[in-house]
């Protein structure tokens, strides 16, 4: 069995996601498995070279793992021949830029999304990766939690009948950041730096959507800043520019109508950080990270307003648990090793530039629904 390495520049990685999910989970736990097996036999080997700006950081990540190749230089390391793809876990207002030069220098990308912060830049780096003729792939982790797979199991297996309404609640209390530290950075708040609820979260409910039923073809949006000064890493107060709630009706074929509600100035009362309900004529089914639970209309009971007595059904009692039937891996990892056997064994990865483009034409487009205060058509892009 012969070992095959592939160097792989990560772009961002002292930042949480681009460490605990793409270098630890993903690409070291491979590693610490052996490697990832290809159909021929061959075991392919991630040789990580860490890249960032902050030199002390770099060195301590690189220490902690028993790794040397770190650089502050991305040139430096997009020009080296042993290096075939680039990753990208940066700062949304920065990633367009990275992108673009590792294109030039002819790598493969895999990325976190949004891949721009508007349209005109996601078609654009669409093009350069046609016209580069490499492999590119876009991060869409949510539709591999064991949630949404069960969720996508029910879907395929026509459990529901005809589709009616999806439901989405996402979101949870970022702390102000003066009493208690806040759990995102600060800028996720402000819109010059590419922060903004719509712009983080509805290329992710896209290619969810599309996944699971179909293309968005309509949206209506609300936004809010709820909460309008924040502190800072340091201590410092500042203005949230960008909005931290979001409240949008998504329209897809069939008259499916989707409501999705995403804040992160929202307490939870609900057993994930996000739910999403599908029903139907036949069925209905509530998901979130790990459990699904199920509903079949020949099991639904006859529910009657009445505010005079209590209640006669549970109404959470009477679903049934949606089995695993399945493992769940880390659904980073999965993901990374799909691409991984894109780039090596030319295998199918669906989620490319253009499939990314789309979801930054939903935000863009939301925005502009929130600005205009009304419906909005999504064209379809060439």
């Amino acid at each position: 069995m012969s070992r095959r390495s592939i160097g792989i520049v990560l772009n961002g990685v002292t930042g949480r996601m681009g460490y605990r999910q793409h270098l630890v989970r993903s690409l070291l736990a491979i590693r610490d498995d052996g490697g990832l097996p290809l159909a021929d036999g061959t075991v392919l080997w991630p040789e990580p070279v860490l890249v960032g700006r902050n030199e002390h950081k770099l060195a301590e990540i690189a220490h902690r793992h028993g790794l040397s190749d770190w650089t502050t230089d991305l040139p430096s390391a997009l020009a080296r021949d042993d290096v075939e793809i680039y990753f990208d876990a940066l700062t949304t207002d920065r990633r367009e830029k990275a992108i673009a030069s590792a294109l030039e220098a002819g790598k493969h990308v895999y990325t976190e999304k949004p891949v721009a912060t508007d349209l005109d830049g996601a078609l654009a780096l669409a093009r350069a990766a046609e016209a580069a003729g490499v492999k590119v792939g876009v991060v869409a982790d949510k539709i591999f939690l064991p949630g949404l797979v069960k969720l996508k199991r029910l879907v395929d297996s026509g459990f529901f009948g005809r589709v009616l309404s999806v439901r989405c609640e996402f979101g949870y209390w970022v702390f102000e950041g003066d009493w208690q530290s806040a759990q995102r950075p600060s800028w996720n708040y402000r819109r010059e730096d590419g922060g903004g609820m719509v712009l983080d979260m509805f290329p992710h409910w896209h290619y969810v959507l599309e996944h699971l039923l179909g293309p968005v073809r309509a949206v209506r949006c609300t936004t809010a800043t709820h909460i309008p000064r924040r502190f800072d890493e340091n201590g410092e107060e500042y203005a949230a520019t960008a909005e931290d709630a979001a409240y949008a009706t998504f329209e897809l074929d069939d008259g499916i109508i989707a409501q999705f509600n995403s804040s992160w100035a929202v307490r939870v009362f609900r057993d994930e950080l996000v739910e999403f309900q599908v029903d139907g004529t036949h069925g209905s089914a509530v998901a979130g990270l790990r459990n699904c639970r199920a509903q079949r209309r020949e099991a639904t009971p006859r529910s009657v307003w009445n505010p005079d007595l209590p209640p006669s059904a549970d109404q959470r009692g009477d679903w049934a648990t949606v089995p695993d039937n399945q493992e769940f891996g880390n659904g980073f990892r999965v993901q990374w090793e799909r691409f991984l056997r894109h780039v090596v064994s030319d295998e199918p990865f669906p989620w490319d530039l253009h499939a990314a483009a789309r979801g930054v034409q939903l935000a863009e487009l939301a925005l502009r629904s929130a600005g205009e205060g009304r419906r909005i058509e999504i064209p379809e892009l060439a």
